[in-house]
């Protein structure tokens, strides 16, 4: 007589899924606002905002993943960081808008659920939520075999955060002769990485363990740091410096993102050198032989994210910046001419 079929055997361990709720949900708890009204682990999530800080609120939201750096973890077989890479991608961009982020949820599916490593994706997801100040309230986990390679996993992110109607920032007072400020990135963030991976695994045939004397590490740790979380370094200006625009530089580098901020008839000139361009940058363009054009189009190049100000508040932008640790440049101006970038 056959043996008894169940969900198990068909490749759903609920147990696991049980035991891995069990190990995050002490982690999600040390992200949890005031503001929140529920337990992990319901069918939903309840959130009060405290409307009595606001006269017309307006939320933002956004959502993201982390693309294809997830298969450096699976090669490195650490799971610890790409969760604040996933936080990043959304809190960031919501952060444009001068909103506050509020909170997050995130969305993992697998193969098949092993609590441990997707308890590690966790744990970087509530270290990005302890940067970003939002609370991790509620997620989903799926495990779906036949679908996932063995021992992979994909991951989404949802953010929601909260802002002033009279205070969203979005370009719009931008003028001829505004500063333009870029914020340090800590290296590739999470874009290019199909390139990157095409250049060091395919065809260079290098191993993440490779020693790259240029950046003193091992490729793969250089490649796995994480997204930089940039909540605190507007939280640090907002209540002494008009922000006219912001900008999250991601795929399409700078060149990409910044003029999605820029009103018509407004350029950015953005002066070459006026930045230390990260290393890792500089390696990738020589191994690969990439040209400057590709490279400006596909990476930040060292600057992850941007703010635009008036000439008059520049210096102290940057010192307050400064002093809220993150490093800070004057990277150019804007000007008259057609919505794009251009360098000199």
């Amino acid at each position: 007589m056959s043996s008894e079929l169940t969900y198990k055997k068909s490749g759903v361990d609920i147990d696991e899924g049980d035991r891995f709720v069990n190990l995050i949900s002490p982690l999600a708890k040390k992200t949890f606002r005031p503001e929140v009204m529920t337990e992990i682990g319901l069918f939903s999530a309840l959130f009060k905002p405290d409307m009595t800080r606001y006269r017309e609120p307006v939320l933002v939201s956004s959502t993201d993943g982390v693309g294809t750096k997830l298969k450096i973890a699976f090669m490195m077989n650490r799971h610890d960081t790409v969760g604040i890479d996933l936080v990043a991608m959304c809190v960031n961009d919501i952060l444009t808008t001068g909103a506050e982020p509020l909170f997050f949820l995130d969305y993992l599916a697998t193969a098949r659920l092993h609590a441990e490593t997707a308890s590690k994706v966790i744990e970087g997801i509530v270290r990005g939520c302890e940067e970003a100040g939002c609370s991790l309230i509620g997620g989903e986990t799926a495990e779906m075999p036949g679908f996932y390679p063995e021992g992979e996993y994909d991951v989404a992110g949802f953010s929601v955060g909260i802002v002033e109607k009279e205070k969203i920032i979005n370009g719009s007072s931008i003028q001829e002769g505004d500063v333009i400020i870029g914020l340090a990135s800590d290296g590739l963030h999470s874009n290019g990485y199909s390139l990157v991976r095409k250049l060091f695994f395919d065809v260079k045939k290098m191993s993440v363990d490779a020693y790259i004397h240029e950046l003193g590490v091992k490729l793969g740790e250089e490649l796995l740091k994480p997204t930089r979380i940039y909540v605190k370094a507007f939280m640090a200006l907002r209540d002494y410096i008009e922000i006219k625009g912001m900008a999250h530089i991601t795929g399409g580098g700078i060149p990409g993102n910044l003029p999605r901020i820029l009103p018509e008839g407004i350029c950015a000139h953005i002066r070459i050198g006026s930045w230390p361009v990260l290393q890792i940058f500089e390696v990738i363009e020589k191994m690969g032989n990439i040209a400057d054009e590709e490279m400006k189009r596909t990476f930040n190049m060292g600057i992850g994210y941007i703010m635009v100000v008036s000439g008059e508040v520049s210096g102290d932008t940057i010192s307050l910046l400064h002093k809220a640790g993150y490093r800070a440049f004057i990277i150019g101006r804007t000007e008259k001419g057609g919505r794009g970038v251009r360098y000199s």
